[in-house]
């Protein structure tokens, strides 16, 4: 079972864009809790805490308590919203959750073994990951922080696929539910297939570059700009 968090919810009344600054400049976050066949909740958070806990791997695929004037309310993490180049949280959603009702929720992936992986340090490969994250489907109490992936084993072209993560009894990765949806989720590759696709990414980018440099010459007539006087 994943880690339980905690937080500390006020009230929060009135709405509007110069009502969210106003909480913002005083250090609070706004935040709404719904779901669970009950009224929307509008909440303010303290922004230091939700920025701590949002820094926190587990916090992101937990059950959180939050704790408000009327009780204490089992939530997960659905949505945020952040200032687009600050380290500041504007808005966030919380789904509540019910002990007999099965969620959906991504979870990330630990990588493990990669110091005993042959394919890398007696083959000189390079370990890929494809994907960092997986959507399970369970019960709340049954909700993992992570799901681990071994590739102490693999050689050099050999991967490891969805099917291969060990899951607790009572979670699925909700991909699998549907047949032929088991994918690759780690591989290691040779250096030489590395620098292959790097070459092709350069070999774009060049190209692409000169496209544009093509399309920027000046027409016929028409001063190159560096030589066009101001009018």
């Amino acid at each position: 079972m994943s880690t339980q968090y905690q937080i500390q919810a006020l009230p929060r009344t009135g709405r509007g864009t110069a009502t969210g600054r106003k909480y913002r400049r005083a250090g609070s976050v706004p935040a709404v809790l719904y779901g669970a066949g009950k009224d929307n909740q509008s909440l303010l958070l303290n922004h230091n805490e939700i920025l701590r806990n949002l820094e926190t791997e587990g916090f992101q695929s937990a059950i959180i308590d939050i704790q408000t004037e009327n009780g204490t309310e089992q939530a997960i993490l659905r949505d945020v919203q952040m200032h687009p180049y600050k380290a500041q949280v504007m808005h966030v959603d919380f789904q509540r959750v019910s002990a007999t009702e099965k969620i959906r929720i991504a979870v990330p992936l630990h990588f493990i073994g990669g110091e005993e992986c042959p394919g890398v340090y007696n083959e000189g490969g390079i370990e890929s990951h494809l994907i960092n994250e997986v959507e399970v489907e369970c019960l709340p109490a049954d909700l993992p922080e992570y799901l681990e992936v071994d590739i102490s084993g693999l050689h050099l072209h050999e991967s490891v696929k969805l099917t291969d993560i060990k899951v607790p009894e009572d979670v699925v990765i909700t991909a699998l539910l549907h047949e032929g949806e088991d994918q690759t989720i780690a591989s290691i590759l040779a250096p030489k297939a590395i620098e292959e696709e790097e070459l092709v990414e350069a070999e774009e980018e060049a190209l692409a570059e000169g496209e544009e440099e093509e399309g920027a010459e000046p027409t016929e007539g028409e001063a190159p700009k560096e030589e066009q006087q101001p009018e």
